[in-house]
């Protein structure tokens, strides 16, 4: 029997849609050892935010809301990620995104436990949890088990469907925000500075546009219509973020943000592994190239030989034209 901690990660008083996955993990490793879950969510505001997490089956949801944790510090968060864990949880899990790199390593320092890192799958095995995770940019599959009392894993949003809510209604439960340790005291909260942006959040949209180098100067120009027509998010190779024509935090790929949204366009895009190993759990993905031996093909449902300049414009085109019909 293993019973699992999800830590939640919440922003502007609402639950990050990565957290879903996570929670998926937790029903998938409870189901399959006959033990239960609970949800954590740390920081100000978290008891305002914790409505949203009672109807997923959790035994609870613990809740540590304390002003002074208003601004994410990993020092002063993981503290009490520890405390709570000790109190008879086998598992501690939250999803592979920048919050979850950040604060698991700590933690599971601190509790003297093996760290699994960016799983795509679990499997209860005998008793034993069994953990699959990419190697090699994605081209490779390892399994791994962790023998430690307690263990730590971070799940790979796009290997988990976002768990759906089941009607239930968890009991909600404070928990007491421990102390920092002394490290926390050379560590200020400055500032965030965050990208603003009315189109969907790139690892939680259901359709995304991404383009290459190829797009040079014209990025913005030839996509955003495209993405408009869409509803959808935008991102970009690290070849076209490196050579300055879209920011660093549209970028997909190893390096990058992992996606798997419903439907992937990848617009002069040649798909090199890095790129590939963020993106190639679409669902759908579309690829418009001119080199017909890019290896964008091998992995893309449909693909068009054209060049990008003229093709992208004339979809743009016929989808209004189907949406006006």
């Amino acid at each position: 029997m293993a019973n699992v901690l999800v830590v939640a990660e919440f922003s502007e008083g609402k639950l990050k849609k990565t957290t879903h996955s996570a929670i998926t993990f937790a029903q998938t490793v409870a189901k399959g050892t006959s033990g239960s879950f609970s949800i954590l969510l740390i920081g100000g505001g978290a008891k305002a935010a914790s409505g949203e997490l009672a109807g997923f089956g959790a035994a609870k949801v613990l809740v540590a809301d304390d002003a002074n944790l208003a601004n994410y510090v990993a020092e002063r968060y993981a503290p009490t990620v520890v405390a709570t864990a000790k109190g008879g949880f086998d598992v501690v899990v939250t999803a592979a995104g920048a919050y979850g790199k950040d604060l698991m390593p700590r933690v599971a320092a601190a509790l003297g436990a093996g760290y699994a890192t960016d799983i795509s799958s679990v499997k209860a095995d005998g008793g034993k949890l069994v953990y699959k995770r990419p190697m090699f940019a994605g081209n490779a599959y390892g399994y791994c088990e962790i023998t430690t009392p307690v263990q730590v894993v971070t799940v790979r949003q796009s290997e988990f469907a976002p768990a759906q809510p089941t009607g239930g209604n968890s009991p909600v439960e404070a928990v007491a925000v421990a102390p920092a340790g002394a490290g926390a005291d050379r560590v200020t909260f400055v500032s965030l500075d965050q990208v603003k942006n009315e189109r969907p959040e790139l690892t939680e949209a259901s359709v995304v546009v991404s383009g290459g180098r190829a797009l040079k100067e014209r990025f913005k120009e030839v996509l955003d219509p495209l993405a408009d027509v869409l509803s959808a998010a935008v991102g970009a190779s690290r070849a076209a973020c490196d050579a300055g024509y879209a920011p660093s935090d549209l970028q997909v790929g190893q390096t990058g943000k992992v996606v798997a949204p419903k439907l992937y366009f990848a617009i002069g895009i040649s798909g090199a592994i890095q790129h590939l190993a963020g993106m190639k759990g679409s669902k759908v993905i579309v690829a418009i190239n001119k080199d017909g031996e890019a290896p964008i093909f091998q992995v893309a449902d449909y693909g068009l030989v054209a060049d990008l300049f003229q093709a992208v414009p004339e979809l743009v085109s016929e989808i209004k034209k189907r949406k006006s019909a």
